[in-house]
């Protein structure tokens, strides 16, 4: 008999106070939560230091939420997302980023690929053929790189996920993937993602999260 698959809820691209983001690893624990996601993962630039605050505070919560250790990795092409069981030594030079991780038993994802403007890799997607899925849709990138995103990943056969790039709390959640997990455990979600048991739900935040995006970039930037 087979088993029933559980349809999870996950946003595996979210920003922390640990690289560009202005939400704490604690408060996007229980954003996420609130929010109704099961699966998430913080992938600051070049580090594993907010995901791996967050596996503190997830396992104090009384529903099940899966946080999975993560990093965006700026390589010599472009952006990375890398999931992992536990941190890993992450190179730049994107082909040896490639066979390091899977070395190590995780997971690489292109960032939103055609997003020349956000360090997308653009058509260099198509020269490895070792991608574990492609991120067909990013919350804060354009319609046009989205498509172009989904049309590479139909044309390399890969699953696809959507994630919302959250840099603050009110972007987390606005696009997901449906992953469907046989329980909930880090191997289970990796498993569904290798069978191409997801299914990308994209969105946009609303306007008001929009502006406060941009309010809180500048802020940033100002160093205020």
């Amino acid at each position: 008999m087979n088993k029933t698959l559980i349809k999870a809820l996950a946003d595996l691209h979210i920003h922390s106070t640990h690289s560009d983001g202005k939400t704490s690893p604690k408060e996007i624990i229980y954003t996420a939560q609130y929010k109704g996601l099961n699966i998430i993962s913080i992938t600051d630039h070049n580090t594993f230091t907010g995901s791996v605050e967050a596996l503190k505070y997830a396992k104090n919560l009384e529903e099940e939420l899966i946080v999975i250790v993560g990093s965006e990795v700026r390589t010599d092409y472009g952006d990375i997302l890398v999931y992992c069981h536990e941190p890993i030594n992450t190179p730049h030079r994107l082909d040896i980023l490639i066979d390091y991780a899977h070395e190590n038993n995780c997971l690489v994802v292109p960032a939103h690929p055609f997003d020349i403007y956000r360090m997308g890799i653009g058509d260099k997607i198509f020269d490895y053929k070792e991608w574990d899925a492609i991120e067909t849709w990013n919350a804060s990138s354009d319609p046009r790189s989205n498509k172009k995103a989904l049309e590479a990943a139909k044309l390399l056969g890969l699953p696809g996920l959507a994630n919302s790039d959250a840099h603050i709390p009110d972007y987390i959640g606005c696009a997901y993937t449906v992953i469907e997990i046989e329980d909930y455990s880090v191997e289970s979600v990796f498993r569904a993602i290798k069978q191409k048991r997801t299914h990308p739900h994209p969105g946009y935040p609303p306007f008001r999260a929009f502006f406060k995006k941009m309010f809180w970039s500048v802020k940033r930037r100002l160093g205020s």
